[in-house]
């Protein structure tokens, strides 16, 4: 594996497939990157260097220094096992020397698009089988230069882009992310849950829940799967000399009762939803002012109540009653003269309604222009409202967080200070409620109803703003819920343990965007149908989606047949039709046909094992 970048991102990628997956990574950044490289915000990046010489040193990073006439340092193996090498660019040179014609996969995660769009063309110029995974911002440019790409290597072998015509079992396929969609699910789920260990596939959202032990021969509720059992002495220790059991069998599980399990749950919102805004009333609600459509309320009662009275008093047809009451009402030209005295003093009230009806009549106008006009306005939090997420920051990550977290109908105010920021649109199209103003500044967060609020989720780009609105939340309410994105990692260690230390009751994460991304990064490395992994104390469990057919350990076997304790399991079905979806409560007779694409857990030898890769030395 190759990963080239020139930010934390590519340094925890490069962690993430050796630690994790056991691979084999050339780490290419640039030379003068951690001295020469401009924050992108001051503030928030004030300790980028830092950050990175921390991060190298975590991953066990070492590198020559010196460059030749290619622009390009002699590259190191360290002992961590991730080959690091220096390069001032990813042109050709640099990607021949880091070895892209014999990689597998490659890594593009500069933060310029540029940079890493010409450099996609070139690795797969030099090798048309390699796997791209590249970082853009730009989604439509993404779609456009995955197909390109896809289309280049499939006309490099003569076929579809999912694999090498030689039979090597290479997939050269493209997958463009951005580092804020990878990071929203993980940051939604945080806000909600408090863990970020958290799966999405099928349009779900699941996480990995460690449980308390059971009592002995008992077994508590396992969730969409009881994906291990933990260490029996200490769950988050190493478990002297029984480590963790994973994928375990029925058995295991109903005998493990002194040992804690780790299990497969889906991630849900059972508290109050704003309105959606849709139907009739929804619409009126929205265009008037509550004390405007009392009024009306109250002219229409009115009207039926006279017409009503014409009715009982001359005996015509209600029709007609109504009819001549709106012309009463109206004031045309038609005296009750010769008539009785009922009808006429029902056309006097009724002239007197119409004189009432005119200002209502014209402050209902005025409104609604002024509603069309001002459409574009943002909305305010509505009265009343609780348990809602307060999330600050409109930005990159925060409007990604937003379309997630109404994706799950979680009920959230906005905070934001820039009025142009880029989130504010699709704030306005969700018909999410907005804050404008400093969360500095007091009595912002009050109008955001932060002492009534679920949790907090402060995603700005600068550590001070997140700090600080983290801070005077947790005066105003001790217990509150907060997720906190802080650019560099020791800041963000030593601000969770003291909030922990100052409100041990309540719910703190501080998270690293980069850190949530990384998973995702890896993930595509290894292959599209790689869709996620989550650590059991010093084990891994990835999550994959697999088609069936070719696979002799799955097809024509039921799914009680086809799991392997400690290796693999089907976990769920990929449905087709008019409901596309994911069936979880597949029964162990199920027999997997060679058209069904599964969702398993795995380990890395057992998923190894199953798609028939090699193995590597020293891994």
């Amino acid at each position: 594996m190759v990963v080239c970048g020139d930010d934390g991102l590519a340094h925890r990628l490069a962690a993430e497939l050796r630690g994790v997956y056991g691979e084999q990574v050339t780490l290419v950044v640039p030379a003068s990157e951690r001295s020469v490289r401009p924050p992108v915000v001051v503030r928030a990046r004030a300790a980028s260097a830092l950050l990175d010489r921390v991060v190298t040193a975590a991953a066990g990073l070492t590198g020559n220094g010196g460059g030749g006439n290619s622009g390009t340092a002699p590259a190191a193996e360290p002992p961590g096992g991730i080959r690091l090498m220096e390069a001032a660019e990813p042109n050709e040179v640099a990607l021949a020397e880091a070895g892209v014609e014999r990689a597998h996969a490659l890594a593009l995660v500069y933060d310029d698009d540029e940079t890493n769009i010409r450099a996609a063309l070139t690795a797969r110029r030099l090798n048309p089988r390699l796997r791209l995974v590249l970082r853009l911002y730009n989604r439509r440019l993404g779609q456009h230069i995955e197909e390109l790409l896809d289309q280049a290597a499939a006309l490099a072998y003569g076929e579809g882009a999912g694999g090498a015509a030689d039979g090597s079992g290479f997939d050269a396929s493209t997958t463009v992310l951005s580092d804020a969609d990878t990071a929203a699910p993980a940051l939604a789920a945080t806000a909600l849950t408090g863990t970020s260990k958290v799966l999405q596939t099928g349009g779900l959202l699941l996480r990995a829940v460690e449980r308390p032990p059971s009592g002995a021969g008992t077994s508590a509720d396992p969730g969409l799967a009881t994906l291990a059992l933990l260490s029996p002495t200490d769950s988050a220790g190493p478990g002297g000399d029984q480590g963790p059991t994973l994928l375990p069998d029925a058995a295991a599980v109903r005998d493990g009762g002194g040992r804690a399990t780790v299990v497969l749950e889906q991630v849900s919102y059972a508290g109050p939803s704003l309105p959606d805004g849709r139907g009739v009333m929804p619409w009126f609600a929205s265009l008037f002012s509550r004390r405007l459509r009392w009024s009306l309320a109250g002219m229409v009662g009115c009207v039926l109540a006279l017409a009503v009275a014409l009715w009982l008093v001359t005996g015509i047809h209600p029709l007609r009653a109504f009819y001549l009451t709106l012309l009463d009402l109206f004031a045309i030209d038609d005296p009750a003269i010769g008539e009785s005295v009922g009808r006429q003093i029902l056309q006097l009230l009724s002239g007197l309604a119409g004189l009432l009806l005119l200002p209502v009549l014209l402050a209902a106008v005025l409104e609604a222009l002024g509603t069309f006009r001002t459409a574009s306005s943002l909305r305010k939090p509505p009265r009343g409202l609780g348990g809602h997420v307060v999330l600050l920051g409109l930005g990159k990550i925060g409007t990604r967080v937003l379309t997630r977290l109404r994706e799950l109908n979680i009920p959230v105010v906005c905070v934001e200070s820039d009025p142009e920021a880029r989130g504010l649109a699709t704030a306005r199209r969700l018909r999410v409620p907005v804050v404008l103003g400093d969360v500095t500044q007091e009595g912002v967060l009050e109008a955001a109803k932060i002492h009534r609020a679920h949790a907090l989720l402060a995603v700005t780009s600068a550590d001070t703003t997140n700090l600080e609105a983290v801070l005077y939340a947790r005066a105003v309410r001790p217990d509150l819920r907060v997720v906190l994105r802080l650019y560099d990692d020791d800041f963000a260690t030593a601000v969770y343990r003291t909030l922990r230390a100052a409100h041990p009751r309540a719910s703190t994460r501080s998270r690293s965007v980069s850190h949530l991304a990384a998973p995702a990064f890896a993930g595509a490395m290894m292959g599209r149908q790689i869709l996620g992994a989550f650590p059991v104390e010093r084990r891994v469990l990835l999550f994959a989606a697999v088609d069936v057919g070719g696979h002799p350990q799955l097809e024509g076997r039921t799914v009680g047949e086809a799991f392997r304790a400690g290796s693999w399991r089907v976990l769920a079905r990929e449905e087709s039709g008019d409901s596309p979806g994911l069936a979880w409560d597949l029964p162990d007779t199920y027999v997997l046909q060679a058209s069904d694409r599964v969702v398993l857990a795995a380990t890395r030898r057992g998923l190894a094992e199953l798609l028939g890769r090699r193995g590597r030395a020293g891994t």
